[in-house]
């Protein structure tokens, strides 16, 4: 586990959710005095080309005069991509046309990942707060 600022705060209580390459950790923190708030964070893992793996964090903090709205609003995101596209994943994969567009090779490279169509570092940045 590294240390590079992950481990500086004792956490309160945690969940972690693995999904694949990706591992979503979930900590309740403490501020300087004494209040909680949320950190979620995403870990990305990567295989070099000598076969060891390295990992890509990415942290938001969501603070107590936020919880309401964030739900409210993470709640009303997924119940539209599931009323618009329902909540079996849809990849290139199942598109008629796939195998035209690529070679074998390429076909065979997409399938083991279900990340394709999402830039690598889109959706979280890094972000230290000093004053936390």
């Amino acid at each position: 586990m590294e240390t590079n600022g992950m481990m500086e705060k004792e956490e309160i209580y945690s969940k972690v959710l693995r999904a694949g390459r990706r591992t979503y950790f979930f900590d309740v923190r403490a501020t300087k005095a004494g209040d909680y708030y949320l950190t979620v964070t995403e870990s990305k893992k990567f295989t070099n080309d000598d076969g060891s793996f390295h990992y890509k964090k990415h942290k938001i903090y969501i603070y107590k005069e936020d919880f309401s709205e964030f739900n409210s609003i993470l709640a009303e995101m997924t119940d539209y991509i599931i009323a618009e596209k329902g909540d079996e994943v849809i990849s290139e994969r199942h598109q008629k046309d796939f195998k035209k567009e690529y070679n074998t090779e390429a076909v065979v490279e997409s399938t083991t990942t279900t990340e394709t169509s999402e830039p690598a570092e889109s959706r979280f940045t890094d972000v230290d707060f000093d004053d936390i």
